[in-house]
């Protein structure tokens, strides 16, 4: 059987993770965000309930904890291969390591290039920076002008290593998923 590989990506705060939830509900198998687990932990180890900065940028080693996400990611891509489903969604792809850590201006090597190469992805879609939805919250960091710039980086790293993103529509949860169905069903 041939599967079909579905990320979903955007910026915090752009309706990710209620697309995954409706998804899901909808009885498609998805592979949820890893950073919030590894967010979850860093402030375990930090010894704090809460953070004032994104992980990536207040852990100890940021190289290693984005080694830690891409690592997990591929994990994830690789257990797609055991799943009996033919379309599988991805709460965010292996290219979202590169796209953040080109925004916290962090270096990487090619080993990460070659991952996101070698582990390849059948459609990406975007979901756009949305004001009037934006919330933070205990594993979200950054304002919404910070939510900008990074979706800027998201959709220039997928565009550099070749995918064509699809950008989602404003409207409500159930719209989104329909968009998303139409375009790969």
């Amino acid at each position: 059987m041939t599967k079909k590989r579905i990320v979903i990506t955007g910026a915090p705060g752009t309706g990710k993770t209620s697309v995954i939830i409706k998804l899901e509900e909808s009885k498609f198998y998805c592979f949820h965000e890893v950073i919030r687990t590894m967010t979850q932990e860093a402030k375990k180890n930090n010894g704090s309930n809460t953070m004032v900065s994104n992980p990536i940028v207040s852990v100890s080693d940021p190289y290693e904890f984005n080694t830690k996400i891409l690592n997990a990611r591929i994990q994830q891509f690789k257990d797609g291969l055991s799943k009996d489903n033919e379309v599988l969604f991805y709460d965010r792809g292996i290219p979202d390591v590169l796209a953040y850590m080109d925004y916290f201006e962090q270096q990487y090597e090619n080993h990460f290039i070659n991952e996101c190469k070698k582990h390849v992805y059948d459609h990406v879609f975007i979901l756009p920076p949305w004001k009037e939805i934006y919330v933070s919250d205990e594993e979200r960091f950054e304002s919404f002008e910070q939510a900008e710039e990074i979706h800027h980086h998201l959709l220039n790293t997928y565009t550099k290593l070749g995918y064509n993103c699809i950008e989602v529509p404003f409207g409500t949860v159930t719209e989104r998923n329909t968009f998303i169905l139409k375009n790969i069903l």
